[in-house]
């Protein structure tokens, strides 16, 4: 019999509609029952495409041994994280004060008013050596609840008096230094052999990668560049890319980036997109172009809708089996392209009769010392190979439309196009704006959803990343079409971030007010599995500044780059993606404000717009465009010279003579 979560639109929530548990969603309904009935508050918190909240399932949710106790002694409680990361959030800093690290599925008890007094990651049903169970946990707590609730409910109290505790602002003041000091701490972390950094498991972190490539350019350091290189050439030819079908899975289980955690997430594959983008727009190496066009495909091959939208990401598991969608054997290899063909693609791709994962292979390229010069044909080969797999039963889709990662693929999406020259990418670009406009609602910034399920937002209000990354992603479309509009409704979003999201010691919370979210509004200092919505704000503000010349926005930028370096102090490379932004107000820039006559922006506009500088901005002044001069006030006087297009260089909001050729 299905229990409450049967009517939700969540694809994690539904996956548990059919357990014997008494689930019901997070909410008001649940606590006032758990009040009522004076039972804690069993919570579990994961997402749809989660290989390690598929094995708790089977072992544990769907266990009758287990659902008796719960449905006895608990209320329990199913949430998707994605659909509230703030409340995601707090319990998780509770895991890891607990433990020291967290993870995904996220198993948290609770009192009835939602403080937490137990939190782990994933539970086997059993006792397993050292590892506790999840039966003999709960029996434990139903026993020590009915005699002795005052105990765990003062454990519950001080974790939650810590939590609420902020941490010491330290002096927000701007730190010159944090760059080359995030730069040697990422070298002390770095793995020379294999790129990336630490060991198994090794995530892409594509922000560390940004962050080098930025910092490389602006600095001359060499290093950074080389460690960013290696890294995104290790993870190119190892089985953490998707070699037959483009695309990044979540990490890799070992050092070598050989065998990964076969889920795939939208956010990662968007900013690894951008890492290769802007790799091959500095350097133009081919392999940098080929994994961001396979990556770029991959999501509108495979995550896309028919609303322009990208869904969160797809499962690591097919038919009950981790992976079984992306192996192969030589067999299966032959199948499809004859003998020959077959055998020489195995030896290429390192496809063996012994395998190298639970006895197929994941293919790779890290034992060819050719990877780079792949024969002719190989193209044709890696597409038949997943026209094939595609008739294999397909991996599990989480539909939902996240704000945040649509925006992180709209920055990919609108930068690969103009690097590439790719109209379809383009025109993907354009229907995601829209989609971010007028579905989630970012046309209406204080209407901004933090989630859509097809073409309905979902009542969940756009939280802090939600915003600076929707408007970050207007801002990479600017360059395609230079329309002004798309830089008045990223301003917009970053308007309401100064309204909604300010919190008094410094920085922004991750929820406005209405958000409603336990225990506290948390306030994140740190990148994690993403970037965080402080971060990203900083790179908003950073941009903003340099391309409208407001003083507001210098002043925003200011401000939250001091919070920044004071958060992030004592461990920079912590706040990878939001030194983009300190880069910005360190290193020179310039803007460079070009004028069209009647639609003609003439070869000097291409000539500059072909060359990559992070450190410049371009605006497009258009006859009668009254919108620039709204945006950007100090355009008001820039205009065409004796009837040419003109280009005129802006530094700090003054400008000079302007050029004509």
């Amino acid at each position: 019999m299905p229990n409450h979560l049967a009517g939700e639109r969540s694809a994690y929530l539904r996956q548990h509609a059919e357990n014997p548990v008494d689930w019901y969603p997070w909410g008001e309904e649940a606590f006032a029952k758990a009040k009522k009935e004076n039972k804690p508050v069993f919570l579990s918190i994961g997402y749809a495409t989660c290989h390690w909240c598929h094995v708790m399932a089977r072992e544990s949710f769907e266990s009758p041994a287990a659902a008796e106790i719960l449905n006895r002694s608990f209320v329990s409680v199913k949430l998707d994280r994605e659909e509230r990361p703030d409340v995601d959030a707090v319990y998780m800093e509770a895991c890891v004060a607990l433990n020291g690290s967290g993870g995904w599925p996220l198993t948290l008890l609770l009192t009835p008013e939602g403080e937490p007094f137990f939190a782990g990651t994933y539970l086997p049903r059993e006792n397993r050596g050292r590892q506790l169970g999840l039966i003999p946990l709960l029996q434990a707590v139903e026993a020590k609840w009915r005699r002795d609730p005052g105990s765990l409910k003062k454990t519950a109290g001080d974790l939650t008096t810590y939590l609420r505790q902020e941490a010491p602002a330290g002096e927000s003041r701007l730190d010159p230094e944090l760059p080359r000091r995030a730069f040697e701490q990422l070298r002390s972390v770095y793995d020379g052999e294999y790129g990336g950094f630490g060991s198994a498991p090794k995530f892409p972190a594509p922000q560390n990668l940004l962050f080098l490539l930025r910092y490389a350019h602006v600095s001359g350091e060499k290093e950074a560049r080389r460690m960013a290189e290696r890294s995104l050439q290790q993870m190119a030819r190892g089985g953490i890319y998707d070699q037959i079908g483009g695309g990044f899975c979540r990490y890799a289980t070992d050092r070598e980036w050989l065998v990964p955690h076969f889920e795939k997430t939208l956010y990662d594959n968007a900013l690894l997109a951008l890492c290769y983008t802007e790799a091959w727009q500095e350097g133009r190496f081919a392999l940098y172009r080929r994994v961001a066009e396979e990556t770029l495909d991959y999501c509108l091959r495979e995550l896309s809708t028919q609303g322009g939208s990208f869904c969160s990401g797809q499962d690591a598991d097919s038919e009950g089996e981790e992976g079984k969608f992306y192996l192969w054997t030589p067999e299966l290899v032959k199948d499809v392209l004859g003998e020959d063909e077959g055998r020489h693609f195995c030896e290429c791709y390192d496809i063996t009769p012994e395998g190298n994962f639970r006895g197929k292979s994941v293919p790779n390229l890290l034992l060819n010392q050719r990877w780079n010069l792949l024969p002719e044909g190989y193209g044709d080969y890696r597409r038949r190979l997943r026209e094939d797999r595609e008739r294999r039963v397909s991996l599990g889709m989480d539909d939902k439309l996240p704000t945040a990662s649509n925006g992180m693929l709209l920055m990919a999406l609108a930068r690969a196009a103009k690097a590439f020259g790719r109209e379809e990418y383009a025109e993907a670009a354009r229907k995601l704006a829209g989609f971010l406009l007028d579905t989630a609602g970012a046309r209406e910034p204080e209407r901004l959803a933090a989630l859509c399920y097809g073409d309905r937002a979902a009542p969940v209000p756009g939280q802090l990343d939600d915003y600076a990354f929707a408007a970050l992603g207007l801002l990479e479309l600017y360059p395609l079409d230079y329309e002004t509009v798309l830089l008045l409704q990223a301003e917009a979003l970053a308007e309401q971030i100064l309204l909604r999201f300010a919190a008094p010691g410094g920085g922004f919370y991750r929820t406005s007010e209405e958000a409603q979210t336990p225990l506290k509004r948390p306030v994140e200092r740190f990148d994690g599995a993403a970037p965080s919505g402080n971060s990203a704000a900083l790179l908003l503000f950073e941009l903003l500044r340099r391309l409208s010349g407001k003083e507001k926005w210098r002043q925003a930028a200011e401000e939250q780059a001091g919070f920044l370096c004071a958060a992030v102090q004592s461990a920079p490379m912590a706040g990878a993606f939001g030194l983009l932004g300190l880069i910005g107000q360190l290193y020179p820039t310039k803007e460079l404000v070009c004028t069209e006559i009647g639609g003609d922006r003439s070869g000097l506009l291409e000539k500059i717009t072909t060359r990559f500088d992070p450190q410049m901005s371009l605006l497009v002044k258009r006859p009668g465009d009254a919108l620039l001069s709204r945006f950007a006030p100090f355009t008001a006087g820039c205009g065409p010279v004796e009837g040419k297009p003109a280009c005129y260089v802006c530094e700090n909001g003054a400008c000079s003579l302007p050029v004509t050729e």
